[in-house]
C-alpha cells in the first residue's frame, strides 16, 4: 500500500488530505503522502545549513571520501518506522526501500512482477493460494528470508489489533497462513479475493519482530540498522530531520548504485527548492508537488531537470459526515448541516474547478471527479452528464434554500438554531496549494453567505482522528490495484471505539458502499471487477462526502550533475518519488564526477548534509506523527 500519500490517512498514507493516517501514503490521505530525492558524488557538511545555532548558512565542502550520496528533499516527515503502523507516503516508500513485499509492480507498465515470492497459483475455488518464496534473499543480517517470514507477518496481522493498524484490511479475509516449507507460503482464505497479488504489505524477518511486546506502540526507531531485505538498509533516523540507508549488497536483484540515500525533511517548500540550485539535495519533489512557480524558474536553471508527469493522486474535500466509532458512538463536533446530502452537493457545486485547474495548479493538473486518477485507466470514471455536479452557484443557493438553510437580513445563511454558519476547514500548513484553494472557498462559499474559517496547521492528524472538523482538504495515492484506497472508506474501517484508532479516511460508512466493497474484492473477472470499482466512485460521489477537485501532475525536478539517469514510474510520463515500488532510487545512477573544480553544480560535491545538522526553515516543532498521516501521507 502506499497509500496519504505527503498525505496519507486522514487528514493528511497512503494525504489522509487532510492528509491523516492509519490506512495505508502523502493525501495528504485525510488524511495524506510524497518522495523526492537528491543525489550528489559524496558530500559531507562541515560548518553546515542553517540551525538555531548557526543562522549563517555556509557552503558544503566536498568530502575525500569518495562517497555517492544522493539526497531527497522531502516535505513530510515519518510517522513511523513500523510497517504495521505507517501510512504517510514517506514511510511506507521507505518500507519499499526496505522490506520485500511477495509481489511488485513492474516499472514500464505496473503489472504484477515477482518480489519475495518467485511465482503463486491458486486452487480451483480461488480459496488457496500458494506462493513460491525465493531462496536467494537473505536479512541484512545474515540470515535467510523465508516462507515462515511471511506467514509470521501475516499471522500476526490477523491476530493483532496493533500489528493491523496500517495494513489489516488485506489480511480481514484471510482464515489461515501456514509456511510448509522455506519456500512455500500457504493463505486460505474465507471467500475469494481480488487482490492476492496484489498484498502491499511489507515482509518483515520473524526472528526480530517476534521480541516486540506490543505492535501498536513500538517504532522501530531505536536500534539501527534496522534488519531488512530490501534493496537498502536503514542506518540512521532523526525525528523531523532525515533518514538515511545504505545499499543492501546482497539484494537479489542486485545493489543500488549510490552510495548512501538520504531523506531530509523541509518544512519550507522554498528552502528546499533552494537547497536543490545549490547543490544541496539533489532531488526535490514538493508538498506534495512543486508549485508552478517553482517549476518554471527551476526549468530555466543549468542542470536542473524538472519532470512533469501525470500523477497517481487525488485532491479533494472532505466533508465530515457525522464522524462515529464502530460501536455507534459519535465522535467530534462536525457542523450537524452537512449531514444533509443537499447542503454537501451544493458547497461542491460552487467549486469552480476549472478555474482551480487554471488558477492555482496552472494546468499541472487535470479536473477530479471520481477516486482514481485517469493515469489508471482500467478504473477511471467520470460522472454522467446528469450525475455531474457542475460549477452553478445559482443552483448551490437554491439546494441550500431548499435543504431550510436561508439567508438573514444581512445575507448570511442560518444553522437550525438560528446562528450564521461558518465552517472549519482543515488545511495543511506545508502546502501553498491548501491555502490558495481555501480562499477561493472563502470568496465562493461566501457569495451563498456562507462564512469559512481556515484551520491550517502542521498537524492536521490530530483534529481529524477526533473528527473536530467540518472540512478538510484531503488526498491519497493510488497503487495500481485500487483496493487499498476504497477499503479506507469502508464501516470495518471505522475505529472501534473514539479512543481507537481506525483505518478510516474520512468516517465515512455507507451499506450501499460497502455492498460494492465487498463485491469487487471477490470478483476476479477485471471487467466485472472494474465496473464494481467505477460503481463504488459513483457512489462515494453521489453522498458528497469526498469531493474530488484535481488529479495533480507529479512536478519533480533533480539535479543532472548529480544524478545521471533514473527509471519513472511508468516508463512513458511516470513519477519519480513515490512510485508503487523501489525502481527510481535503486535504479539511480551516479553523474560522472567533474574535476573542474568546486561549486555546488559539481558531481563531485558532496550534498550538504550532516548527521546532526537540522535544515527546517522555520525549525518550530513539528508533532511527530505514530499512527495516521494526512491524505497525502498515504503513499
Amino acid at each position: 500500500m502506499d497509500t496519504n500519500d505527503q498525505y496519507g490517512g486522514p487528514p493528511g498514507g497512503r494525504r489522509p488530505s487532510p492528509h491523516p493516517r492509519p490506512p495505508r501514503g502523502s493525501l495528504r490521505g485525510g488524511p495524506l503522502r510524497v518522495v523526492a530525492v537528491a543525489g550528489a558524488a559524496a558530500l559531507t557538511l562541515t560548518a553546515g545549513l542553517v540551525t538555531p545555532l548557526n543562522p549563517a548558512p555556509q557552503q558544503a565542502e566536498a568530502a575525500d571520501d569518495g562517497k555517492k550520496v544522493l539526497t531527497v528533499a522531502v516535505a513530510q516527515s515519518v510517522d513511523s518506522l513500523s510497517p504495521f503502523l505507517a501510512v504517510r507516503l514517506l514511510s511506507t516508500s521507505i518500507h519499499r526501500l526496505t522490506y520485500e513485499y511477495l509481489t511488485n509492480y513492474d516499472p514500464e507498465d505496473n503489472h504484477v512482477v515477482p518480489g519475495l515470492a518467485t511465482k503463486w497459483e491458486s486452487s480451483p475455488d480461488k480459496l488457496t493460494w500458494t506462493y513460491t518464496i525465493r531462496s536467494d534473499s537473505t536479512w541484512s543480517d545474515g540470515k535467510r528470508a523465508t516462507a515462515e517470514d511471511a506467514a509470521w507477518t501475516f499471522n500476526t496481522m490477523m491476530t493483532d489489533g496493533g500489528a493491523a493498524t496500517a495494513n489489516g484490511s488485506f489480511v480481514a479475509n484471510f482464515e489461515k497462513v501456514t509456511a510448509p516449507s522455506p519456500t512455500e507460503l500457504v493463505i486460505r482464505l474465507k471467500k475469494p479475493q481480488a487482490t492476492m497479488t496484489a498484498l502491499d504489505v511489507p515482509i518483515v524477518p520473524k526472528h526480530v519482530w517476534e521480541k516486540v511486546d506490543d505492535y501498536a506502540k513500538f517504532n522501530n526507531d531505536q536500534d539501527f540498522p534496522l534488519v531488512g531485505n530490501g534493496p537498502f538498509v536503514l542506518t540512521d533516523y532523526k525525528a523531523d530531520s532525515y533518514v538515511r540507508l545504505e545499499p543492501n549488497k546482497d539484494f537479489w536483484r542486485g545493489a543500488p548504485k549510490f552510495d548512501e540515500l538520504v531523506f531530509r525533511y523541509y518544512k519550507d517548500q522554498d528552502a528546499a527548492v533552494s537547497a536543490l540550485r545549490k547543490g544541496e539535495v539533489s532531488f526535490v519533489a514538493g508538498s506534495p508537488s512543486l508549485t508552478p512557480a517553482q517549476a518554471a524558474s527551476l526549468k530555466k536553471e543549468k542542470n536542473i531537470r524538472v519532470n512533469d508527469a501525470p500523477g497517481r493522486r487525488f485532491y479533494a474535500l472532505a466533508t465530515n459526515p457525522g464522524a462515529k466509532a464502530r460501536n455507534g458512538e459519535k465522535m467530534g463536533d462536525g457542523h450537524p448541516s452537512l449531514l444533509d446530502q443537499r447542503v454537501r452537493n451544493a458547497l461542491f457545486m460552487a467549486v469552480d474547478r476549472e478555474a482551480i485547474i487554471d488558477k492555482v495548479f496552472q494546468g499541472h493538473a487535470v479536473e477530479g471527479a471520481g477516486y482514481i486518477p485517469p493515469r489508471f485507466s482500467q478504473y477511471f470514471w467520470e460522472p454522467s452528464a446528469g450525475q455531474e455536479l457542475a460549477y452553478d452557484p445559482a443552483k448551490a443557493a437554491a439546494l441550500l434554500d431548499e435543504a431550510g438553510y436561508r439567508e438573514n437580513a444581512d445575507g448570511r445563511r442560518v444553522g437550525k438554531d438560528g446562528e450564521p454558519i461558518t465552517y472549519r476547514v482543515l488545511c495543511h500548513a506545508t502546502d501553498p496549494n491548501d491555502k490558495a484553494i481555501g480562499k477561493y472557498l472563502q470568496e465562493w462559499w461566501g457569495d451563498l453567505g456562507i462564512g469559512v474559517r481556515l484551520n491550517c496547521l502542521d498537524n492536521v492528524t490530530d483534529p481529524w482522528l477526533a473528527g473536530e472538523y467540518d472540512l478538510a482538504f484531503d488526498g491519497w495515492s493510488v497503487n495500481p490495484d485500487p483496493d487499498f484506497v476504497l477499503s479506507i472508506h469502508t464501516c470495518a474501517a471505522l475505529p472501534a471505539t473514539p479512543k481507537d484508532t481506525g483505518a478510516t479516511d474520512n468516517f465515512i460508512c455507507d451499506k450501499t458502499y460497502d455492498e460494492l466493497y465487498a463485491r469487487q474484492l471477490a470478483e476476479y473477472d477485471p471487467a466485472e471487477r472494474a465496473d464494481l470499482v467505477r460503481q463504488m466512485q459513483s457512489r462515494l460521489y453521489d453522498l458528497g462526502y469526498m469531493n474530488v477537485m484535481a488529479y495533480p501532475n507529479a512536478v519533480e525536478a533533480y539535479r543532472t550533475d548529480h544524478i545521471e539517469s533514473i527509471t519513472t514510474m511508468p516508463a512513458k510520463a511516470g513519477n519519480i518519488y513515490g512510485q508503487d515500488g523501489y525502481w527510481s532510487w535503486w535504479s539511480a545512477v551516479p553523474a560522472a564526477s567533474d574535476d573542474s573544480g568546486g561549486g555546488s553544480s559539481s558531481a563531485g560535491v558532496v550534498v550538504g548534509i550532516v548527521a546532526g545538522a537540522v535544515v527546517l526553515a522555520g525549525l518550530g516543532a513539528f508533532v511527530t506523527l505514530r499512527r495516521r498521516a494526512t491524505a497525502d501521507d498515504r503513499e
